[in-house]
């Protein structure tokens, strides 16, 4: 049996050896001095060694009360060092870059847009976790980020790597906060060292000289009826493109001529209401007979389970001869511009287009001001098209006259048409 005493006055010698306790118990003495609790145990024939920790760190009783758990084990036929090695495992699993991601991902996704929240999560799963989800929060290098914005930015994605790193970034401060992690890798470096800055490039779109050839070609273009409304909708709403394509049948209206877009599918995070023109009911009761029966306004060609491709609308465009030169989202600058122009209330338009300002102080939101005044507008916008569509000259002036009457200068009050 070992005592303290003994322990303390076994010498080194020139090898290693071991002074014996009890049940498999041991010290390991070691050349240079150390000594090393063991337990020695046999399991399914092999001769195994389960080290504990080193002398006077554990004293001899808590050496002892390991090897009675150690005994307790194996009476279970329990291998304890396999059984450690999976206990260590799992430890490193819950400190994995992926599962400290999810448990950021789950308190910063809080209040956010389900389509925004679905957005960085494909971003991780992608791109971040399979280059460094399996390797534990605190151990991932600056090499190792850079590596991925590399690879990342090789297949053109110079966004989306930037994007990559301001994530892990959020993800290690995360990790930091909660004892995971003592340091920020990717604060060693700047995307602008790995990726190019690239001249930012608005969405391509028309000025208002080429509205009506535009709209002309639209009138007659030979795809699907399903893409044409899709296209004339873009025009009389513009509304973003993924706001369109993904828009439900239990949003729309009719009666009341309005649609009301879920804050899940908006950018900003709250609801918005679209007033309906006369046109733009016309151009629904249109699609309704066609896809009425369905979900989604505009469902894909092979599954209607799921929307149309962000896609149709810009290859539409494309084979109409406006490729490079007109997008979906370019509807939005180009309304912008005209309705400005035509003297429409700056505000209005802003709400209309869900370009709502936000800082800390802000109001709450709501999601219905000013909409009689929207109302007027978005009716005054689908005439403006209709006679610019018409070809005749003096499609502003009309426009701008309809416009003074429902929106005076100066004045909060609609009238009457």
């Amino acid at each position: 049996m070992l005592s303290d005493a003994k322990i303390r006055s076994a010498k080194p010698r020139e090898r290693a050896y071991r002074l014996s306790d009890s049940q498999g118990l041991c010290i390991l003495v070691q050349p240079s001095g150390g000594k090393l609790f063991q337990v020695r145990y046999r399991h399914e024939g092999k001769e195994r060694t389960y080290s504990i920790g080193a002398y006077p760190t554990i004293s001899l009783a808590e050496a002892r009360g390991e090897r009675d758990a150690v005994r307790r084990k194996l009476a279970h036929r329990v291998d304890p060092v396999e059984s450690r090695r999976q206990d260590r495992q799992e430890q490193q699993l819950d400190k994995s870059f992926e599962a400290v991601a999810r448990a950021w991902f789950a308190v910063w996704s809080v209040g956010k847009s389900e389509r925004h929240a679905g957005y960085v999560m494909r971003r991780l799963e992608a791109d971040v976790f399979p280059a460094l989800g399996t390797t534990s929060v605190d151990a991932v290098t600056a090499p190792q980020m850079l590596g991925l914005l590399k690879r990342i930015d090789s297949r053109g994605a110079h966004d989306i790597a930037k994007r990559a790193h301001q994530m892990c970034g959020q993800i290690f401060r995360f990790a930091i906060a909660h004892g995971l992690a003592a340091r920020n890798p990717s604060a060693d470096f700047r995307p602008s060292d790995v990726v190019p800055t690239l001249a930012k490039q608005n969405f391509a779109r028309i000025d208002g000289k080429e509205l009506p050839a535009l709209l002309q070609a639209m009138e007659i273009y030979s795809g699907t009826p399903v893409t044409r409304i899709a296209l004339h909708l873009m025009s009389l709403t513009f509304v973003r493109t993924t706001e369109l394509i993904e828009a439900t049948w239990d949003e729309i209206d009719l009666e009341a001529r309005r649609w009301d877009i879920p804050a899940a599918r908006m950018k900003m995070g709250d609801p918005h209401i679209v007033p309906l023109s006369t046109q733009a009911c016309l151009q629904l009761r249109l699609l309704h007979a066609i896809t009425g029966k369905g979900k989604f306004l505009f469902p894909g060609d092979r599954n209607a389970e799921r929307p149309m491709s962000n896609n149709t609308i810009l290859k539409a465009l494309e084979r109409m001869g406006f490729k490079g030169r007109m997008t979906g989202h370019g509807f939005r600058g180009l309304a912008s511009t005209l309705l400005h122009e035509q003297g429409f209330d700056h505000q209005h338009i802003e709400l209309q287009l869900a370009h709502q300002q936000r800082n800390r102080v802000a109001a709450a939101y709501n999601h219905a001001k000013y909409l009689a005044q929207r109302t007027a507008m978005m009716q005054a916008w689908a005439d403006f098209l209709d006679v610019t569509l018409k070809g005749r000259p003096h499609a502003r002036r009309v426009a701008a006259t309809r416009s003074a009457r429902l929106h005076p200068t100066g004045s909060t009050q609609v009238r009457a048409s």
